[in-house]
């Protein structure tokens, strides 16, 4: 059992990284599941103390994931159409992978631009806001990407360290 435990635990911390990227997967919560998973193995102890810490963080950074791109946008005059734009803008990134890797970067910021646009504002200030909005998503991203990457840190160190009693048949 600690076995399945592990290896789905392993799979919820592989997509929670890919989650902090696509913003329909709640990356750092599915990176805490993958924690829990292994904290409920007989062969690692159980540590609420850190489990409650690391699950507080997970909800925040999840929380602000919705709060900073609106921030960004707002802080260079910007409004929820641009927000609603950068979104959408990553969505087509993700499905129509025309640009690659750049598309990921360039869709949310045409997103945002197109949505400002629809909530017709001036060009100039629609590039501010859309690059307001884009910066608030990357800042989101980035910070999304370190909290599951290091979740995924402290799991690789606990399966390592107790890999003796998780592997035992």
């Amino acid at each position: 059992m600690d076995i399945l435990l592990t290896l789905i635990g392993l799979l919820f911390m592989l997509t929670g990284v890919l989650g902090s990227f696509l913003p329909v997967l709640p990356g750092p919560p599915l990176s805490w599941i993958g924690l829990l998973l292994l904290y409920l193995t007989n062969a690692v102890p159980n540590n609420w103390l850190f489990l409650g810490i690391t699950l507080a963080i997970a909800i925040m950074v999840f929380a602000l994931d919705y709060i900073i791109p609106s921030l960004g946008t707002k802080k260079f005059g910007g409004s929820r159409h641009g927000v609603f734009g950068t979104t959408l803008g990553l969505l087509v990134a993700i499905v129509f992978p025309i640009l690659g890797v750049f598309g990921i970067i360039i869709w949310p910021f045409v997103g945002a631009f197109i949505g400002e646009k629809i909530n017709k504002t001036n060009s100039k200030t629609a590039v501010k806001a859309a690059f307001g909005s884009f910066l608030g998503f990357l800042t989101g991203t980035f910070i999304k990407f370190i909290v599951a990457i290091i979740y995924f840190g402290f799991f690789i160190m606990k399966v390592w360290e107790y890999k003796s009693s998780i592997f035992t048949f």
